[in-house]
C-alpha cells in the first residue's frame, strides 16, 4: 500500500515547538528505551488538544498536550483522557497503549501524555481508491466501524473501572438543558431563535437513559484507524476527550448528525467531512436499525435522538460562528457556519414535523 495513505504529521507550527531533551529525558526516567534523539512532527489540526509524532531510530510515539496559552480548566483535560484509554485498553483492545501521563509542568509547561503509534488510514472526506474498496466491501467496513462503537456501548464501566467518570442517570436532560442555554448564548441575530426545537427536544426526551454507558461523543470515521494491510479491519478509535457516561442513544444521536448520505441535499453534502455517502455505505435508519437490532435496544422512539444530534451540532457550528463574527476566529470558512446553523435547526424541524412522538 501506498505510505501516502497512511496517516502522517508534517511540520511544527510555528510557537508550538516542544522541548525535546526534557521529554526524552521524562520518558527514559518512566521506563522507556528509546534510542537517539527523536524528530518532532506535528498533526494539522489543533482546534482541540495538539497531536505531536515523536521519531526515534526504534520507535514511533505520538505526544497530546493542550493548546497554547490560557484554557478553561476542564476544556482540554488530557491526563483526564489518558486515563480513560488506559483503563480501557484490556476490555476495548482498539484504543492505543497509554505509554506515559505527565502533570509535571516543568517538562513541557503543560500536562502531557504519550502513546504508541498506530500506522494505519484514518478514513476522511473519500475513502482512498487504492484502498479497492467496492460496494460489498465497503458495507462491511461500514458495519465493522458501527461494531466497534456498539462494542463500547455493551461494556460494563464498572468493569473498565471507569464506574465514576461521569454523574450518569440525568443524562439526557443534562444535554438538552445545556445545549439550550449554549445555543441560547452563542445565537446571532442572522440565525433562527428556534426556540421551537429546544421546546420539543424539553417535551419529548424520555424519562430515563436507555442505560448508562461508556459514550465516546465524537465517534466519527475520521477518528478511527484502518489496518493498511486489511482496510475493512478498525486497528485504533481515537479522540477520547469527550467521552463520559451516559445514554449510549445520545451518543449514536451525535454521530448520526456528522452522517451525510448519498441522498442528502447540497447543503448537507457541502458539510460532508468522512466517506459516509459512498457506494455501500449504510443510510442513516440503516444505522438505526442495525444498531437495535445488535443492542437489543428499541429504536422506534429515535426521532429524539436524532433531533438531539442535529441540534447539538448546531449548537457547536453557532458557537464557532459566533466567536467569528466577533473577530475571535480568523478562518473564512467559518463564515459560512452561520447559514449552516440555521439549516441544522430547520432539518430539526422536519424530523419534528412528521415525527410520530
Amino acid at each position: 500500500m501506498s505510505k501516502s495513505l497512511i496517516d502522517s504529521a508534517g511540520a511544527v507550527r510555528a510557537g508550538e515547538e516542544l522541548d525535546l531533551a526534557k521529554v526524552s529525558a521524562y520518558l527514559r526516567a518512566q521506563g522507556l528505551s528509546l534510542d537517539g534523539e527523536p524528530v518532532l512532527t506535528q498533526f494539522p489540526g489543533g482546534a482541540s488538544n495538539l497531536t505531536y509524532q515523536l521519531t526515534y531510530a526504534n520507535c514511533d510515539l505520538i505526544l497530546r498536550r493542550p493548546p497554547f496559552g490560557h484554557i478553561a480548566k476542564s476544556a482540554h483535560d488530557v491526563v483526564r483522557e489518558a486515563r480513560i484509554m488506559k483503563a480501557l485498553r484490556p476490555v476495548y483492545p482498539v484504543v492505543p497503549v497509554i505509554h506515559a501521563i505527565c502533570e509535571d509542568l516543568a517538562v513541557i509547561g503543560a500536562p502531557f501524555y504519550v502513546m504508541e503509534r498506530l500506522v494505519g488510514v484514518i478514513p476522511r472526506r473519500e475513502l482512498p481508491p487504492e484502498l479497492g474498496l467496492d460496494a460489498p466491501r465497503t458495507r462491511q467496513l461500514c458495519l465493522n466501524v458501527i461494531d466497534q462503537l456498539i462494542a463500547l456501548h455493551t461494556l460494563d464501566p464498572q468493569a473498565a473501572g471507569l464506574g465514576d467518570l461521569g454523574k450518569g442517570e440525568g443524562y439526557v436532560a443534562r444535554q438538552v438543558e445545556g445545549w439550550s442555554q449554549r445555543f441560547r448564548a452563542a445565537r446571532t441575530e442572522d440565525v433562527g431563535d428556534f426556540e421551537s426545537v429546544m421546546k420539543w427536544l424539553a417535551d419529548k426526551q424520555p424519562a430515563k437513559e436507555v442505560a448508562i454507558r461508556l459514550i465516546h461523543n465524537d465517534f466519527r470515521f475520521d477518528n478511527v484507524v484502518l489496518d493498511p494491510q486489511d482496510p475493512m479491519k478498525v486497528i485504533g478509535v481515537l479522540d477520547w476527550e469527550m467521552a463520559t457516561l451516559g445514554d449510549p442513544m445520545m451518543d449514536l444521536g451525535s454521530s448520526l448528525a456528522y452522517w451525510v448520505q448519498a441522498d442528502d441535499d447540497p447543503f448537507m453534502q457541502g458539510s460532508r467531512r468522512q466517506p459516509t455517502n459512498a457506494p455501500g455505505m449504510l443510510t442513516r435508519q440503516e444505522v438505526i436499525d442495525y444498531y437495535g437490532q445488535k443492542t437489543g435496544w428499541s429504536v422506534a422512539n429515535f426521532d429524539f435522538y436524532e433531533v438531539y444530534g442535529l441540534f447539538r451540532l448546531m449548537g457547536i457550528v453557532q458557537q464557532i460562528y459566533k466567536r467569528f463574527k466577533e473577530g475571535n476566529a480568523r478562518n473564512p470558512v467559518f463564515a459560512t457556519f452561520g447559514p449552516f446553523a440555521h439549516y441544522l435547526g430547520q432539518r430539526c424541524e422536519q424530523i419534528m414535523a412528521r415525527s410520530s412522538l
